[in-house]
């Protein structure tokens, strides 16, 4: 609810609407006209609502009545406790806000962050414990570093109190200086000052185009692809990459952070016959130069996909020769792409290349044992 204000010309309490620090003692006085015929004896108090003890009371003249209030706590709504004067029925005569509070604290944290290079989004975590229990105003600030006036952030979040978005006409190639200032009815207090470069604090949007794919028969592979994020075509940087994934009945992800530049890359490992959910996300790196990464995009939409069914529950075969040599091929394969993935880079090309290179070479050397063994028998 809304603190009242003064009510009636013919009453007024004294002082009007103070700000005061926790713990405070306030004296307040209302005055009523000698036109009202209201002697001050017949006067009451309430605080929110809620009547206050005739014990603190004090008839100051005919037409006066005070009411001291010792250690005052905070206040219990931001737009200020209301203190108010009755006649003795009960009528509301005058009212005043309390602002019962601390000053701000100097906010700490200030990160921000760039989309696309196009705007840049800040945020903020106030100083100390947070709560200042009155009404506190915060405003970022900006400026560009040798020149420029000062400018302040207009687009606040109210679902994020400490936030702050601007949304065009920013400067590349030049720092800005940024801070936050807090202020309320018992002080202010200002941030550091933060001094970043657009291209340094760049995020994209999510790799688009994510797709998962079945590797042939392969039943513990699975591929993804994505592209590169669309907004950043015309920039020079290098991207780098993470893949997460998870199984469908699962919520613990996977992070694979080997991805590199690449826009594509192969899951080992995987269970047979398993539905799997993948994310692909970007950190733009050197754009136009610049000596720092950027910063993680937000994951992509996940994608899914399902692993073939493990070829000893799909073949039926009754010959257990062929079916021992089939997984001892299998076994084979897991141990030298395990031994790949230690000695080189995970979803790297070369790693790629060298298991299809030895998946094709055991294959033939498979058949071949095959054949030497079908002669024997011959």
């Amino acid at each position: 609810s809304l603190c009242l204000l003064g009510i009636n010309k013919m009453a007024g309490i004294f002082p009007q609407d103070p700000a005061l620090p926790i713990g405070s003692t306030l004296t307040a006085t209302c005055s009523v006209s000698p036109d009202l015929g209201l002697h001050a004896s017949s006067l009451f108090w309430s605080l929110n609502g809620r009547r206050l003890p005739s014990s603190s009371y004090s008839v100051l003249s005919p037409t006066a009545l005070s009411v001291t209030l010792p250690g005052l706590p905070a206040s219990r709504q931001r737009s200020g406790d209301n203190l108010v004067c009755h006649n003795h029925g009960g009528h509301v005569l005058a009212g005043s806000c309390l602002y019962i509070g601390m000053p701000p604290v100097k906010p700490v944290n200030l990160t921000c962050w760039s989309r696309n290079t196009k705007d840049l989004t800040c945020r903020w975590a106030p100083g100390g414990q947070g709560e200042t229990f009155i009404k506190t105003k915060y405003t970022l600030k900006y400026k560009l570093r040798w020149y420029g006036r000062e400018r302040e952030c207009e687009e606040y979040n109210a679902a994020q109190p400490y936030s702050c978005y601007i949304p065009r006409d920013l400067a590349l190639f030049t720092p800005y200086e940024i801070w936050v200032e807090a202020t309320n009815q018992l002080g202010s207090a200002t941030s550091d000052v933060i001094t970043l470069d657009i291209l340094d604090v760049v995020t994209t949007d999510p790799p688009s185009g994510v797709s998962v794919s079945r590797v042939g028969d392969l039943e513990d592979h699975l591929s993804v692809r994505w592209k590169s994020p669309p907004a950043l075509k015309d920039f020079l940087f290098q991207a780098k990459y993470q893949i997460r994934y998870r199984l469908e009945d699962n919520s613990d992800w996977k992070v694979m952070d080997d991805v590199g530049n690449q826009t594509s890359c192969r899951l080992a490992g995987l269970r047979p016959g398993t539905v799997y959910f993948v994310q692909v996300r970007c950190n733009p790196v050197g754009i136009y130069g610049s000596r720092r990464a950027g910063i993680w995009s937000e994951w992509s939409h996940p994608t899914a996909a399902s692993t073939p069914h493990s070829e000893r529950v799909l073949s039926g075969s009754c010959d257990s020769k062929s079916g021992d040599s089939n997984s001892t091929l299998r076994r084979e394969l897991k141990q030298f792409f395990g031994w790949v993935r230690n000695h080189a880079y995970g979803c790297g090309g070369m790693s790629i290349k060298l298991y299809d290179q030895w998946r094709v070479w055991m294959q033939k050397s498979h058949n071949t044992r095959n054949q030497v063994l079908q002669g024997d028998k011959s």
